[in-house]
């Protein structure tokens, strides 16, 4: 028969164990409430030593600030997508209203510029109608712009690294970093081919960047596509 001490050196208690029986004895501290008061641990926010209470008081009022560095968080986000609704909404208002079709590339633009405190904004369209093949948006496009509108399946945020759409704006050479976004018929990733592409710029480099969401600026292209499409 093994001896029990033999059988307990040869297989000592491990933390894990500890942790585990305590996980499922519940009442332990109840029936050894003295414990509680006595078991002494090391403060983080000081090099005092405190009781457990006292540490689990510390650790549950940690978890209350996170949960409320949460929930502010939650609430400045959920604000921030509040007002940036209300500003693509007036600026769908405005192309609404708009009733100049010639003037309309324009508008787009300059609303835009408005509505979200962007600096220079330009956009150019491509097989339009016979009337207006003439204006300055449907002029200056090399076929490679108009392929690389068309390889785009979503908005393209990042540095100026010298894209041809630039050049549409009116100070080309104080962009920094800048947002291309393709105007196709349906759907932001739709397959149909590009007729257009609306670009956003900014002297500030961080402005538009390669890690930013790029929803809404999606849904002002698809918006601004069903806009220009009366020009084809």
């Amino acid at each position: 028969m093994t001896n029990p001490l033999e059988q307990t050196l040869n297989n000592p208690i491990t933390e894990d164990d500890i942790a585990h029986y305590l996980s499922i004895t519940p009442d332990f501290f109840l029936r050894h409430a003295e414990l509680l008061g006595a078991v002494q641990l090391t403060s983080p926010h000081s090099n005092r030593a405190v009781s457990l209470q006292e540490r689990q008081a510390e650790m549950l009022r940690e978890k209350i600030k996170l949960l409320e560095h949460r929930i502010m968080e939650m609430i400045r986000n959920g604000t921030d997508n509040v007002l940036l609704s209300d500003k693509v909404l007036r600026w769908a208002g405005a192309l609404l209203q708009s009733k100049d079709t010639a003037a309309l590339p324009a508008r787009i633009a300059d609303e835009i510029a408005l509505q979200f405190a962007v600096p220079q904004v330009a956009l150019r369209v491509w097989d339009v109608a016979g009337e207006f093949a003439a204006e300055r948006f449907a002029q200056g496009v090399s076929d490679d712009a108009k392929v690389f509108a068309s390889s785009l399946s979503e908005p393209f945020c990042g540095l100026n690294t010298g894209f041809e759409a630039v050049s549409w704006l009116g100070e080309p050479d104080a962009v920094s970093s800048i947002a291309l976004v393709p105007l196709r018929v349906g759907p932001m990733g739709s397959p149909s081919p590009a007729f257009g592409m609306l670009v956003l710029a900014s002297g500030d480099a961080q402005r538009f960047t390669s890690g930013m969401g790029t929803d809404f600026l999606a849904r002002i292209g698809e918006l601004a596509s069903a806009a220009l499409s009366r020009l084809r």
